[in-house]
């Protein structure tokens, strides 16, 4: 957009997140919170947590379990009904290997995706066709053309789909948006993104069989990479096939925030550099990265090192917003405000977000409105680190027309906005 736009549309938003700040869920009444029952899907980590949320809410039961994994359900799941809550219902969920089972119960009224990256979009459109609402882990999709397909997916079945972005729900996130828009900060025409952490080398292993207790045709769905043993079930992050890196792994919630504090949406020219300097393993993803998103009158900036542990501003994970009158800086809970002499003015601390998201994902179901991290938000933000990674991994600037969310003169860019899928896994056109 424009820059003059851009400083309107910052004055209006502010007006709007002062009240949103207040007031940020629209609830449904109690007398309205019929049961509610759904189907989670990948339980080694992130859907464990998802679980023990979604059981906050009494009306929420978990009808099945869906993990490919037989150990997973042996190890992780089963021995700990009561940690997740589970041991509260009426009836204990079933555990199935195929999510496609649930989606044919009419009776299921929603899908919690927290499966690995490759499968967010082929499951979140497959839950929109079958009249599932859709709760999906970030980031939105595997590859930009995918989030695309989301969006018209939940559009075209009248679907509410929620990204896991959860600081979207955070009253505390709201209220710094707030006050990067509001001019305490005078022109913010910066953010700068990043993360910093010491990961473990993955090592190296050839090809071979998956154990018994794993469905790998099922685990890897679209993806074609054949079964390795230092890639099951968190080391996927780095392989091309299946994953998005660390800029989709951490970014995403970087570029989230930046991007509502700056009240922008569509990038113009991106560039990338980096590479694999420190580890010799497996990973193909670059285990250092520095990305440039330049926007009409601002700018967004993305850096990690996954070997290195100490961080800006003095936290391994990081926005800052930097104005002509002040600065403000979130680690994604709480946020510090400083005046142009650089003192420390605000210390907001920080408010739980994850509940508070689930709740108005849960109230949506009934009041049918767009959740706060709705799927098309979700998706700009996603589309930042797709964007980082096909710049990253052409060499090349981009130059992004994203009217038609294409790339100008770049066929080796332009081939990298979609994916190959197997037989039986590809994406439906909506």
């Amino acid at each position: 957009m424009p820059q003059l736009d851009r400083r309107q549309f910052l004055k209006t938003t502010a007006a709007a997140a002062a009240v949103a700040a207040t007031s940020h869920v629209t609830h449904a009444a109690e007398g309205d919170k019929k049961p509610v029952r759904i189907a989670v899907m990948g339980v080694n980590g992130r859907g464990r947590q998802l679980i023990q949320t979604f059981k906050e809410f009494p009306h929420v039961e978990v009808a099945y379990i869906c993990e490919p994994d037989d150990k997973v359900i042996e190890y992780k799941v089963a021995p700990k009904l009561a940690e997740l809550r589970l041991d509260k219902q009426e009836k204990p969920p079933a555990y199935i290997k195929d999510f496609r089972t649930a989606l044919d119960d009419a009776s299921i009224d929603a899908l919690v995706v927290a499966a690995p990256d490759h499968w967010h979009a082929l499951a979140t459109v497959w839950a929109c066709q079958a009249g599932k609402d859709v709760y999906c882990e970030k980031p939105a999709s595997h590859n930009l053309i995918e989030g695309r397909r989301m969006i018209e997916a939940a559009r075209k079945h009248g679907r509410v789909v929620q990204v896991g972005t959860q600081r979207r729900s955070g009253q505390d996130m709201m209220e710094a948006v707030e006050v990067v828009q509001s001019g305490k900060l005078g022109e913010v025409n910066y953010a700068r993104c990043w993360i910093n952490s010491t990961r473990p080398s993955i090592g190296h292993a050839e090809p071979s069989d998956a154990p018994a207790h794993l469905d790998f045709n099922l685990w890897a769905g679209p993806g074609s990479e054949p079964y390795r043993k230092n890639m099951i079930h968190y080391h996927w992050h780095w392989r091309w096939d299946f994953g998005t890196g660390e800029c989709g792994n951490n970014g995403i919630h970087a570029f989230d925030i930046a991007r509502w504090g700056l009240g922008v949406s569509d990038p113009r020219t991106i560039a990338c550099g980096g590479g694999k300097y420190f580890f010799e393993d497996d990973q193909q993803s670059p285990d250092t990265q520095f990305a440039t998103f330049d926007f009409d009158g601002c700018a967004i900036t993305w850096e990690h090192r996954t070997w290195s542990p100490r961080g800006i501003e003095g936290s391994q994970f990081g926005i800052a917003f930097y104005g002509s009158k002040g600065t403000l800086f979130t680690d994604g809970d709480g946020y510090k405000v400083f005046d142009e002499k650089d003192k420390e003015v605000e210390n907001r601390k920080p408010t739980g977000s994850q509940s508070q998201h689930v709740e108005n994902f849960l109230d949506c179901l009934v009041t049918r409105e767009r959740p706060n991290a709705d799927i098309e938000i979700g998706h700009e933000s996603t589309r930042l680190c797709h964007l980082a990674n096909i710049a990253y991994r052409t060499r090349s600037t981009l130059a992004f027309d994203a009217s038609t969310e294409s790339i100008a003169n770049n066929p080796a860019a332009t081939a990298l906005l979609g994916r190959e899928y197997r037989k039986g896994f590809e994406l439906p056109k909506v």
